[in-house]
């Protein structure tokens, strides 16, 4: 036997029992992740209701037209799209205050937490007006995500798929 296939042998032998505990640690580490990735992205009580809770509040203020108490729940660099394209933060303003809303219905609510984002999706039935034109009334899904930030939740991402004469 050579020098060389028993030097190969020895190395292979010993890097069996490493690969071995490597795999094992690897195994391991990937469970423990996907645990802790798991719980930051389950719904919890307290941060789906919270995530509710803010788009109702927020749909309250549009019909009220409380239009500083919406602008300072809208964050800096807030990105929106809607069937006629994508709006920034003051675009999107602008788009809510012209908005004219009679009752509206929100139901359907699936909140996901992961750590200082909440995702929101919805489906909501209103009657609206923008710029004299009647938006269709049939119900329709809504997503927006909030961030928790230095101050408080801020409104960074909305889409909404009603279209838009």
């Amino acid at each position: 036997m050579s020098p060389i296939t028993y030097q190969f042998r020895a190395v292979r032998q010993g890097s069996k029992a490493r690969s071995c505990c490597c795999v094992l640690s690897l195994a391991l580490s990937l469970l423990a992740s996907a645990f802790c990735l798991r719980a930051d992205e389950t719904p919890t009580a307290a941060g789906a209701s919270e995530g509710e809770k803010m788009e109702r509040q927020m749909w309250a203020d549009f019909k009220a037209k409380e239009w500083k108490v919406v602008e300072s729940k809208i964050a800096e660099g807030f990105q929106s799209i809607h069937p006629d394209g994508a709006r920034d933060r003051a675009g999107e303003i602008s788009l809510i205050e012209h908005l004219n809303l009679g009752e509206f219905t929100l139901s359907n609510f699936k909140t996901t937490v992961n750590s200082d984002n909440i995702v929101v999706t919805y489906t909501i039935a209103l009657q609206e007006t923008i710029d004299q034109k009647r938006l269709p009334t049939k119900p329709t899904p809504r997503l927006s995500v909030w961030k928790k930030g230095t101050h408080g939740w801020q409104w960074i991402c909305h889409a909404n798929l009603n279209p838009i004469p």
